[in-house]
C-alpha cells in the first residue's frame, strides 16, 4: 500500500506526540512500513538494544515488533521517541542542553536494513523528534543528510510541529556555564595538539551540585533492533555536546559512525564522544567486525580499542587512557547482542523473551584504572 506524504506526516507526528491513534490509523502505519522483502536466512529471536537512558524505548520497541508485527524503524523509533519528547532528559530533543549561545540543536540519523535506506538530520532547530525528521528524509527525498536551515525548512514542510526546546531547566544550567570562563571549553590554543589538558586533582572532585562547577554531557540515545524474519534497523539521537560551538556536528547524525545497520549481518550504534568515534567509523567498523565473525561483545571492544589508538595525545593520559567517554551497542542478525565502554560502570538496555532490562557493559578499563578528566571548574571573570 502505497502512503501519501501527507498521511505520513498527520500519522507520525500524531504518534510522537503521544496521540492514541485509531485501530485503521495504525494498521496504515504498519502497512506502510511493511518495506521491501524479508531475509530469514539465519535470523534469530528479536532482540532490541539501547544506551541505558533508552530502557523504557527497548520495552516499547519490542512489544510493538512483537504483539504489533510493526517495522523495525518504526518500532525503535517511536521508542527513542520517549526520550525526545521528555523535556527532564537533556540529553535528546524537548530539553536537550544548548550550544553556547543557547539554541538547541539536535542531531538524527537512522537506517533500515531491507530496503538498505537512510536518512539524517543535523543541527535542526525547534524540532522535538529529529527521529522522525530523518526518517521522512529517507522515505520522501533522494538525499540521505539535510541539515540546519534546510532540515528546519524541510520538517516545516512535512508537517512537524515547530516549538521552542530550550526549558527553563536547560536555560538555567546555559546560563551558568555562561556565566563562567571555563578552561575546558571547545576552542584549542596552538599548543593543544600534545599538551593534555588541564585535571582535577582527587581532592577536589568537581561535584555538578556545587555552584562553582559546570556539567558537560555528551547525552544520545542509540537503540537498534532484530525482529523474527531477521529485519534489522538502527537510529541514534541526540542534542549533541553540550554548550558546543553552533554548528557543531557529532557522530549521531553520521551514518556508519553514530549507528549503521547491514541486513545481512547486524546493527551498531554508539553514545559518548562523536569526535572520537567519527574518525573510525565506530559503527560500521562493529558490523564489518560481526561480519568477519566475531560476537557483539568482540566486535564493540575491538572498536574501542581502534578509537584508542587513533586518538590525539591530547586526549590522552601518560598512560595512553583516553580522557573521555565512548559506548558501543551492537547487536546480529541471529539475535545476538553486545556492547562495550572505555571505563567500567555503565549499562545497556535490552529487550527480549526475557523482558527489558539494564545489563553491565564490558569494559577496557576498570574504574580504578579511570584517569582524572578534564577539568571542568568555573572560574568568575
Amino acid at each position: 500500500m502505497a502512503i501519501s506524504r501527507r498521511k505520513f506526516v498527520r500519522v507520525g507526528v500524531a504518534a510522537a506526540a503521544g496521540v492514541t491513534l485509531n485501530r485503521k490509523a495504525r494498521a496504515d502505519v504498519l502497512e506502510a512500513s511493511s518495506y521491501g522483502s524479508s531475509s530469514s536466512e539465519f535470523a534469530g529471536p528479536p532482540v532490541v538494544v539501547a544506551s541505558a537512558n533508552g530502557i523504557r524505548g527497548v520495552a516499547r520497541a519490542y512489544d510493538m515488533i512483537v504483539r504489533q508485527n510493526a517495522d523495525t524503524l518504526d518500532a525503535i523509533i517511536a521508542g527513542v521517541n520517549i526520550q525526545e519528547l521528555d523535556p527532564e532528559d537533556q540529553s535528546v530533543g524537548l530539553g536537550g542542553l544548548p550550544n553556547e549561545e543557547g539554541v538547541v540543536q539536535l542531531d538524527a540519523s537512522c537506517m533500515h536494513g531491507p530496503t538498505k535506506r537512510a536518512g539524517a538530520v543535523g543541527a535542526l532547530e525547534d524540532i522535538a523528534t529529529p527521529s522522525l525528521v530523518a526518517k521522512a528524509v529517507m522515505d520522501y527525498t533522494d538525499h540521505i543528510m539535510l541539515v540546519g536551515a534546510g532540515a528546519k525548512k524541510f520538517a516545516l514542510e512535512m508537517g512537524f510541529k515547530e516549538q521552542n526546546l530550550l526549558t527553563e531547566k536547560s536555560r538555567r544550567d546555559w546560563l551558568r556555564w555562561k556565566a563562567c570562563l571555563n578552561p575546558s571549553d571547545n576552542w584549542l590554543d596552538a599548543r593543544s595538539d600534545s599538551v593534555p589538558p588541564p585535571s582535577v586533582p582527587p581532592t577536589a572532585e568537581p561535584s555538578f551540585d556545587d555552584p562553582i562547577h559546570v556539567k558537560f554531557t555528551t547525552g544520545t540515545i542509540n537503540m537498534n533492533a532484530v525482529n523474527a524474519r531477521g529485519d534489522i534497523s538502527s537510529v541514534t539521537t541526540t542534542s549533541g555536546l553540550s554548550w558546543k560551538l553552533p554548528g557543531r556536528v557529532g557522530d549521531s547524525p553520521i551514518v556508519g559512525a553514530g549507528q549503521y545497520c547491514d541486513n545481512t549481518v547486524g546493527a551498531a550504534g554508539s553514545t559518548g564522544r562523536g569526535e572520537a568515534n567519527i574518525k573510525v567509523c565506530g559503527a560500521f567498523l562493529i558490523v564489518e567486525f560481526m561480519r568477519q565473525g566475531m560476537s557483539p561483545d568482540q566486535a564493540c571492544m575491538k572498536t574501542i580499542e581502534r578509537v584508542i589508538a587513533m586518538t590525539e595525545r591530547r586526549l590522552l593520559d601518560p598512560k595512553g587512557r583516553p580522557l573521555f567517554d565512548l559506548q558501543f551497542y551492537a547487536l546480529s542478525k541471529d539475535g545476538r547482542f553486545g556492547s562495550a565502554s572505555a571505563y567500567e560502570g555503565y549499562r545497556y538496555a535490552v529487550a527480549d523473551s526475557s523482558g527489558a532490562r539494564l545489563i553491565p557493559m564490558p569494559f577496557k578499563f576498570a574504574r580504578s584504572e579511570r584517569p582524572e578528566m578534564p577539568a571542568v571548574r568555573c572560574r568568575r571573570a
